[in-house]
């Protein structure tokens, strides 16, 4: 039995909800087999509120040890890439709600000083032909998502 992904005893799941477990399953395996460790499936966490007071939550798909780097990894599977690929549906929203839940990760596990990432794992699962897998690493960095401070010495000249 999977320790990352236990048996639900939950009604019947719609088939998004099953082919995303089965990407996650597949991309735990083939990170596996790059030599990243797994160390939490599925993180879950309140990081606020929206506009109308409704609690948000993010999830984490994946979070794994490549080494002494830890990595937040996002999985995205699909039936096909014809529209699109997996990996665009990794927009800034979903980027910055993932970087919201691995603070409050990093915080809650004193991580304060670990060194960290922001990967991406897309994966088309076809009928009658093997999945393909492509691991991004360092998708992101939360540097974009910084805000810039302001002085009054950088209005100086104007």
């Amino acid at each position: 039995m999977n320790t990352l992904f236990p048996q639900e005893t939950n009604p019947p799941e719609d088939p998004a909800r099953i082919l995303g477990r089965k990407g996650e399953q597949l991309a735990v395996r083939f990170l596996e087999k790059a030599g990243l460790q797994p160390v939490v499936a599925n993180f879950r966490i309140p990081i606020g509120r929206n506009t109308r007071g409704v609690a948000v939550n993010a999830e984490i798909d994946l979070i794994a040890l490549d080494g002494a780097t830890l990595c937040f990894i996002e999985v995205k599977t699909r039936t096909s890439n014809d529209f699109a690929a997996p990996e665009e549906a990794v927009n800034l929203r979903k980027q910055r709600q993932i970087i919201r839940a691995a603070k409050k990760y990093r915080k809650i596990f004193r991580l304060n000083n670990v060194n960290f990432r922001y990967d991406v794992v897309s994966i088309v699962i076809r009928q009658k032909a093997p999945p393909r897998i492509e691991h991004f690493r360092s998708f992101w960095t939360e540097e974009k998502f910084r805000k810039n401070r302001w002085s009054d010495d950088d209005f100086t000249g104007f």
